[in-house]
């Protein structure tokens, strides 16, 4: 019924959890015995009737409940629901959480919390280490940005690359979406396809008006018309095409990029058609017999 792979993961579902409760119960535990306090139970998950392991050590019993949604330490004089009138009416006993200045029951009190937001930062320098900040300058995207139907209503055409926003360079060049939905902009340095450069004033509730055509992603990176691979037993295959190979034209006409040659693909219905593609620095005309589908049987690389 259940795959191993569905019980490997719940390990890890587990495993990550308990990690994190037996953490964020630490950060009560440490400061409540530092400050002399008396702490009766740490508990990994919640010990509903019974545990299914506990063991006392000094005046702590350590144990394992069987319901994994939380966890939590027991720290004398600590006024809940198990703290009954009787003990109330007792003079504070020096062990006791209650005995405590202002200041150190609060400490105790946010030991949990503090943990997490160490444990947080701790785990997003170590993303960043091995993985580093995810970037995707313009030069990047030499072909440049393709804008939806609405963006370009206010003057951005095909291949313009963003030069700046505002006068911020951009380390990751769709941020542009990001920032056109959510902030005020006001003008975005473009160069256009034919190297000239262009400052364009963006309205004032642009954010408005891209979230009300629907078009969220204003500008989407224009890749070339690269193959990935090749089908086995297909007419691309079978005409030479390889992967890597760069399509430029088909039946003579241009080919910018893969959106080019998919829609040429769809219009046009020749059977045998001929596709010139770069690979390396030469161009090779290829002569490809169409399946009856219309399609040639290639994977675009992106």
């Amino acid at each position: 019924m259940f795959s191993p792979e569905f019980f490997i993961k719940a390990g890890q579902l587990l495993l990550s959890l308990s990690i994190l409760i037996a953490l964020h119960e630490l950060g009560h535990f440490i400061p409540a015995r530092i400050f002399g306090c008396r702490v009766e139970k740490f508990y990994l998950f919640f010990d509903v009737k019974y545990s299914l392991f506990k063991k006392k050590i000094g005046e702590t019993v350590y144990g394992i409940g069987w319901l994994p949604l939380g966890g939590y330490v027991k720290i004398s004089g600590m006024i809940d629901e198990s703290f009954d009138k009787e003990q109330m009416q007792k003079p504070p006993k020096p062990w006791e959480f209650r005995s405590k200045p202002a200041w150190q029951r609060l400490i105790i009190m946010l030991g949990g919390v503090t943990v997490n937001l160490l444990l947080g930062f701790l785990i997003y320098m170590m993303v960043l280490f091995v993985w580093g900040k995810e970037t995707l300058p313009q030069e990047n995207i030499p072909l440049g940005l393709e804008p939806s139907a609405f963006i370009q209503e206010i003057g951005f055409d095909k291949g313009d690359k963003i030069i700046d926003v505002d006068g911020e360079e951009l380390d990751f060049v769709l941020d542009i979406n990001r920032m056109l939905l959510l902030r005020p902009v006001d003008k975005v340095k473009v160069e256009k396809i034919d190297g000239s450069i262009s400052e364009i004033n963006i309205p004032d509730n642009i954010g408005n008006e891209i979230f009300q055509s629907g078009q969220i992603s204003s500008f989407t990176p224009i890749f070339s018309a690269t193959i990935d691979s090749v089908f086995n037993d297909s007419p691309a295959l079978y005409a030479g095409m390889q992967s890597g190979d760069v399509i430029v034209s088909v039946n003579g006409q241009s080919i910018y990029d893969w959106a080019d040659f998919s829609n040429w693909m769809t219009d046009n219905t020749d059977d045998l058609i001929d596709v010139e593609v770069e690979r390396g620095n030469s161009i090779y005309k290829l002569n490809i017999d169409r399946n009856d589908d219309g399609s040639i049987g290639v994977v675009e690389k992106k």
